[in-house]
């Protein structure tokens, strides 16, 4: 069945949802949907391969004070889906008037529409084996490639509707050393092309063979340190949870609150935008509105906007920058800065060089302390040369600090560090982050 098919049908399903409403009520049409081809391996061998193909509709139903909602298979069975919606709206309206009333509910308004469709061109089915697992011969890898269509879909009451489709991919992957080390690396995009991931390979492969050399213990203290954009997208990652979103502002428990009061400063060098033009991820958000292209939130260190949902917009009677509702950053560009890739070392001259960190989470939240671990292919450098690979470290530090006076520069080049999530549904989107390069960044443990 064709993804166009499943439009049809979706935009069907909600003209028949239309007519079957009452008096007063309303309702908003979600579908998460995807058909994706997995391949699972580890030791450099296939453990599972397969093609998943499902979709997900939820069916949220209000009244004026009151809304409640439900989930369903998506079959493309226009019969089938529709009974099975036109059931789930009669047990939400019989539930509605049980439920407490909301009073920041937010109802389908305007007329918005879009539609967004990206081709692309993962691994075909039959060659995906062939073409992973070539360049890891001889190797401890273990990860996963998952590829294929994805598609966020919109519909409501007011008319409003939305169609987004995109063709990607991503291989995640480890590869481990015999003492247990390993480098993590990721390829992701629309277009396979073999000759960039044996470039990301070959570039893991060199830094396993430094996991080789002895292991250093450090003290705790404060150092030099280069966050390699992976890092630097985890961190990036903290500002949706309590961060930019403007309800956590306005109840006291936001990072940023600081720095929207003007008591703490960020660099110049730091600015942070929410970007949907490279089309990773749908401008529509659960409300059915649609996001400008380009929302700066942070510019030169300076709290331009935040992410505000008609939600928070209504309860404080503030106009809505069409945020999600819980306010995260769904497609961030953090901007490059001046430190040349091939100039890395040199600058960081003496210090850590870190690959990836996990474990994050926020110390202080008003104060912006972020604590975490180093993982995976972290390095002491001196005088530019990687020395020897270091046992892992904890640390604790302001984002006031390493993201206001202590950060030294970011590098010219930014990549997309992508989601790579499959709990549910593939994830879509990612981070597009430079490297970042930082003195007296505090280690606690």
């Amino acid at each position: 069945m064709t993804i166009s098919l499943w439009e049809d049908r979706f935009n069907g399903l909600a003209d028949r949802l239309s007519s079957q409403r009452h008096d007063g009520e309303q309702f908003k049409l979600s579908l998460v949907a995807e058909d994706s081809q997995f391949t699972r391996f580890n030791h450099a061998q296939v453990r599972q391969a397969g093609t998943v193909i499902r979709g997900t509709l939820t069916l949220t139903w209000m009244t004026p004070d009151r809304t409640a909602s439900e989930s369903i298979p998506f079959t493309a069975d226009p019969t089938l889906d529709g009974e099975a919606l036109a059931a789930a709206a009669a047990t939400l309206r019989a539930e509605l008037p049980q439920l407490p009333p909301d009073p920041y509910l937010v109802h389908p308004t305007g007329t918005a529409t879009s539609r967004e469709v990206y081709e692309g061109a993962p691994l075909p089915v039959e060659t995906a084996v062939e073409t992973l697992l070539q360049p890891l011969q001889g190797l401890d890898a273990v990860g996963l490639y998952a590829g294929g269509t994805s598609v966020r879909a919109y519909a409501d009451s007011a008319g409003q509707r939305h169609w987004f489709a995109t063709q990607t991919f991503t291989q995640d992957y480890s590869l481990f050393a015999k003492d247990g080390q390993a480098v993590k690396g990721t390829y992701a995009g629309r277009h396979w092309q073999t000759d960039a991931y044996q470039k990301a390979i070959d570039a893991s492969k060199a830094l396993l063979g430094r996991l080789a050399m002895p292991r250093k213990t450090l003290d705790r203290g404060h150092y030099r340190t280069y966050f390699a954009p992976a890092a630097v997208a985890d961190l990036v990652s903290m500002l949706s949870w309590g961060g930019l979103g403007e309800g956590a502002i306005r109840r006291g428990g936001s990072a940023f609150g600081l720095l929207k009061q003007g008591e703490k400063p960020l660099a110049e060098g730091f600015t942070i935008t929410e970007d949907f033009s490279q089309g990773q991820v749908p401008r529509f958000n659960q409300y059915g509105e649609l996001a400008p292209e380009r929302l700066p939130l942070i510019e030169a260190g300076k709290l331009v906007n935040t992410l505000v949902s008609a939600r928070t917009a209504k309860e404080y009677d503030i106009p809505s920058t069409y945020a999600e509702g819980g306010e995260y950053l769904r497609s961030p560009v953090l901007a490059p800065g001046n430190l040349p890739n091939a100039d890395i070392l040199a600058a960081l001259d003496t210090g850590l060089y870190v690959s990836n960190l996990h474990y994050l989470n926020w110390s202080d939240r008003p104060q912006g302390r972020i604590t975490g671990m180093t993982r995976y292919a972290c390095f002491w450098v001196e005088k530019g040369e990687i020395v020897s690979p270091i046992e892992n470290l904890r640390f604790d530090e302001s984002l006031y600090n390493f993201w206001g006076p202590n950060l030294i520069d970011f590098t010219q080049e930014t990549i997309l560090v992508p989601e790579v999530g499959s709990y549910d549904y593939r994830d879509l989107g990612g981070t597009q982050v430079p490297g970042m390069l930082v003195e007296k960044f505090a280690y606690t443990l």
